[in-house]
């Protein structure tokens, strides 16, 4: 599954010189992996509350290769590339128009709190299959 996060770039997430500080790409990862797996699962407030299911953040990497601004319009493309286990990363690449600006990943771990204690458990099958990784034994 894929999803498209729209953003438009406010004053705020800019530095002195007018160009978007790093860190917002981050930020917006972040709630594009939140919005992708709401859409191909469950928001991830019930995924919290209904099914006791955190995604911890293990790995983050992004790479720049345009500066934004203020006002720029821009879209993160996300999908989830890949599973192991217990473990999923999600690609992001940020487009104005349709100009790679950066681009990256975040690793997350899918984590049960059921016990009280954060443990990593095994991504299940229909989870998988949502995300567009798994054939539905059909």
């Amino acid at each position: 599954m894929k999803n498209i996060h729209p953003i438009k770039v406010v004053f705020g997430d800019t530095d002195a010189a007018g160009i978007v500080f790093y860190p917002n790409f981050y930020r917006w990862m972040d709630q594009a992996a939140h919005e992708l797996v709401g859409k191909a699962v469950l928001p991830v407030s019930k995924l919290q509350t209904e099914r006791k299911i955190i995604l911890p953040l293990l790995e983050t990497f992004c790479q720049f290769k345009s500066p934004l601004f203020f006002e720029d319009q821009i879209e993160v493309h996300s999908q989830v590339v890949e599973v192991q286990n217990k473990v999923f990363k999600v690609e992001h690449v940020f487009k104005r128009r349709e100009q790679v600006v950066a681009s990256g990943y975040e690793k997350r771990a899918w984590t049960s709190t059921a016990d009280g204690v954060p443990k990593a458990v095994p991504i299940p099958e229909d989870v998988q299959q949502a995300f567009g990784l798994v054939k539905n034994p059909s």
